[in-house]
């Protein structure tokens, strides 16, 4: 049995870019940058240090998400890895992994600001049952 899943939050590092595969499926190209704590062996601090990972998306999904990602957006990524190997013009063997989105969440609103949450009042809860129990 394998698992592949990845799950990270971290912020944009570009706009999305979205195109079309040649029978038509959208895919949106982001970066995102995870930090990481390390202590500083020189100077004994702990400093964040970036991560930086590639994340694709396709489909409809693609389509709407880029309406509302940008550079700097904060996003909770849901995936799994693909790995890729290509040759580059001079003819040496690259390779990557990327993150396959199956979900996305948004940590913070267009604005940038972390998005408000409030809970619901009483009013408009739902129906007050008292002491009884509906079951």
């Amino acid at each position: 049995m394998s698992i592949n899943r990845v799950v990270i939050s971290g912020n944009l590092t570009r706009d999305p870019e979205l195109r079309a595969t040649p029978s038509g499926t959208s895919v949106l190209a982001l970066g995102i940058a995870v930090n990481d704590r390390r202590k500083n062996q020189e100077t004994g601090q702990w400093e964040d240090v970036p991560n930086f990972f590639d994340v694709t998306i396709f489909g409809a999904r693609a389509d709407a998400l880029s309406r509302f990602l940008s550079k700097g957006s904060k996003v909770a990524i849901e995936g799994r890895l693909r790995w890729h190997q290509w040759e580059n013009p001079q003819g040496e063997k690259r390779s990557k992994v990327d993150i396959i989105a199956d979900e996305i969440e948004f940590l913070s609103s267009r604005d940038g600001a972390a998005p408000a949450y409030s809970a619901p009042d009483a009013a408009t809860s739902g129906p007050d049952l008292g002491d009884e129990i509906p079951f």
